[in-house]
């Protein structure tokens, strides 16, 4: 079967989209990866499959680079309603998204794109994390270094982690450990931070089931509110990725929101077996 994709990326963070509303892929783990191989594939951080929805204007499935289904991402959603604008599934600028962390509503301002990201969640057991209530700078041991962690869900699970230069952490060589870590049943994204000042975090990310990528929307949410919650920042903040720049704001009840960029790339086809 010959399908059509769209090549996209918010802040460096790209996507693979596929507009499958007649539902004629069976998404497999070894589809997903195969696709996402930046040698044998088209190439990309995420697979985001587009399909039609009763309950919202579209529905959107995101995979990882491992085949892994998850349940939200903040760049991939800023581009998945990009393409259904440009596609014609949606005519207007604000729209709701069907997503496995339940309905969020992004909305086109120009060249960004604003999303209602929803409520955080701190409990530990819905983050999901094996600790009880908060896990606010939590002391977590990893083959004898000791984290100080922070975990928030937003609609997928976070670890936010203060270093001192986020630059020269060896990330490839923690995230994926932290990720697999047992306090964490179903993996976590690792985010490793610095608190620039009240209105500034540089930030580097290790996401669950693609590795280091460039961006992460939800992890830019999940430091945002921590440092928030921590009272180490505003809560109105730029997050310094190295794909570039996302705003978040939480007015400390509520909805996150985020804003950043969804940048088309390029059209093409591939053949999936």
């Amino acid at each position: 079967m010959i399908v059509e994709f769209s090549k996209m990326h918010g802040t460096l963070n790209d996507f693979v989209v596929i507009d499958d509303r007649r539902k004629a892929i069976n998404v497999t783990m070894e589809m997903a990866s195969k696709i996402l191989d930046r040698r044998v594939g088209v190439g990309g951080d995420q697979l985001l499959i587009i399909r039609n929805s009763p309950e919202a204007d579209f529905e959107m499935r995101i995979y990882n680079a491992d085949g892994s289904e998850v349940e939200m991402c903040g760049n991939g959603i800023r581009c998945a309603a990009l393409f259904a604008k440009r596609l014609g599934i949606v005519k207007h600028d604000r729209m709701t998204v069907k997503t496995l962390a339940g309905i969020k509503r992004p909305m086109i301002k120009g060249d960004t794109v604003e999303v209602d990201m929803g409520k955080p969640e701190f409990s530990g057991s819905l983050i999901p994390v094996n600790i009880k209530g908060e896990v606010m700078d939590y002391p977590l041991k990893v083959n004898r270094k000791m984290f100080t962690i922070s975990c928030v869900s937003m609609g997928n699970p976070h670890c936010v982690i203060e270093v001192d230069d986020p630059d020269s952490f060896d990330v490839a060589k923690w995230g994926p450990v932290i990720e697999r870590n047992k306090l964490f049943p179903n993996r976590i994204n690792v985010e490793f931070i610095r608190v620039k000042d009240r209105k500034n975090i540089r930030m580097r990310v290790w996401e669950r089931g693609s590795g280091e990528t460039s961006a992460c929307g939800t992890g830019a949410c999940a430091a945002g509110v921590i440092c928030a919650k921590k009272g180490l920042t505003e809560r109105e903040v730029k997050v310094n990725l190295d794909g570039g720049d996302l705003d978040v704001r939480w007015s400390g009840e509520g909805p996150v929101y985020l804003t950043g960029p969804a940048t088309f790339v390029f059209d093409g086809k591939i053949e999936i077996k």
